[in-house]
């Protein structure tokens, strides 16, 4: 077996990890301006991207299996460190609006950008319909489970915390099963797209990648309480509410990586590729992420997390699931079609602006 080269090469967000120290400093000096938030965003950018480069060296040197549960588990990391942190804090409508946040970007922005960015260069480009059509169906379900507690609470007028931890017991069971279907009983179906472009070289070898993984995301869960402790001094100086802020900005941060990975692989004609990585980003969040918080919210806060969301919320995310569905339907997309993605996100983020 030839043994793969390894080569040390700098990548623009490996600057964002000079802020580290300084968010570190900014935090036990008790500084709350702007300014602390957008170097502690800063921070966990660049700590965001090191945990991704790692986890895709590793992913591509195990089976397919242990590949998702790597990417299920450290690709979402700094989303459940945030989520954590700011339920500790009493921050629930941030994160409420950050898991509908993430759904909404990764399928609206990361997908446009994607098209966008490769429909610049090709005319049209084509993508596995099995495997988008099996996403857009799981993100169906996973908005009917997440919409369910709401309809309830609004038609009932009591609390949904037993009916969400039931749903979001079923939502990981499915995610669970579709993660059988595509990587077990049909993986034939998948396997060539779901694979990146073969690559002789890799950043760093196969032990310093779980090392720095490892480092990584003890780092990001520091960095993650940091940028917790700067929203509420943000939020009484801007004026934005935890909604706004958990829908654009808590979201827009912790996908960073996966935003410039999709839009890489599109500029190379894989489509495919992209389009997976923003479905499968929003599936873990409403599968994989939501689960975990409504188990855990119990030790953090009084009664725990319900899955009860506002109407814009619910409205933001079925007309999402809708356009995932559309999007999958014909195999071939364009650039248009990218731009009128990125249109429907700013209305949304702009709607969520005045409410």
């Amino acid at each position: 077996m030839t043994k793969q080269k390894q080569y040390w090469h700098f990548h623009f967000l490996d600057a964002f990890l000079l802020f580290v120290p300084v968010s570190i400093a900014f935090y036990y000096l008790h500084v709350g301006t702007i300014f602390s938030f957008l170097v502690t965003a800063a921070s966990l950018a660049g700590i965001t991207h090191l945990i991704a480069e790692a986890t895709n060296i590793i992913a591509r040197r195990v089976s397919n299996t242990i590949s998702a549960l790597i990417n299920a588990t450290f690709g979402n990391a700094v989303e459940l460190f945030i989520a954590i942190f700011a339920l500790r804090d009493g921050l629930v409508n941030l994160v409420k609006a950050s898991i509908t946040g993430s759904i909404i970007l990764n399928v609206l922005l990361l997908i446009g950008l994607s098209m966008l960015a490769g429909g610049f260069k090709y005319k049209e480009q084509r993508f596995n319909k099995d495997s988008a059509g099996l996403s857009s169906t799981m993100l169906i379900v996973a908005v009917v489970g997440l919409g369910l507690p709401s309809i309830y609470s609004m038609v009932v007028g009591a609390p949904a915390r037993q009916m969400s931890l039931a749903v979001s017991i079923i939502l990981g069971i499915v995610y669970l099963l579709g993660l059988l279907y595509t990587l077990v009983t049909h993986r034939h179906l998948f396997v060539v797209e779901r694979q990146a472009p073969e690559d002789t070289h890799s950043r760093w070898s196969e032990g310093t990648a779980v090392a720095i993984l490892l480092v990584s995301t003890l780092v990001a869960s520091f960095e993650s309480l940091f940028l917790v402790k700067t929203l509420e001094p943000l939020v009484r100086q801007t004026g934005f509410t935890e909604t706004f802020m958990g829908l654009v900005f808590v979201a827009l941060l912790t996908n960073i990586p996966e935003n410039l990975s999709a839009m890489a692989f599109a500029r190379k004609n894989n489509m495919t590729l992209s389009l997976e990585i923003g479905m499968s980003s929003a599936l873990q969040i409403a599968l994989f992420v939501v689960p975990i918080l409504i188990l855990v919210s119990p030790l953090l806060i009084s009664g725990g997390l319900d899955l009860v969301f506002t109407p814009f919320e619910l409205v933001a995310v079925v007309a999402t699931a809708m356009i995932a569905n559309y999007i999958g339907s014909d195999g071939i997309c364009h650039w248009v079609e990218g731009a009128q993605l990125i249109a429907v996100y700013l209305l949304i983020a702009t709607a969520f602006y005045f409410l």
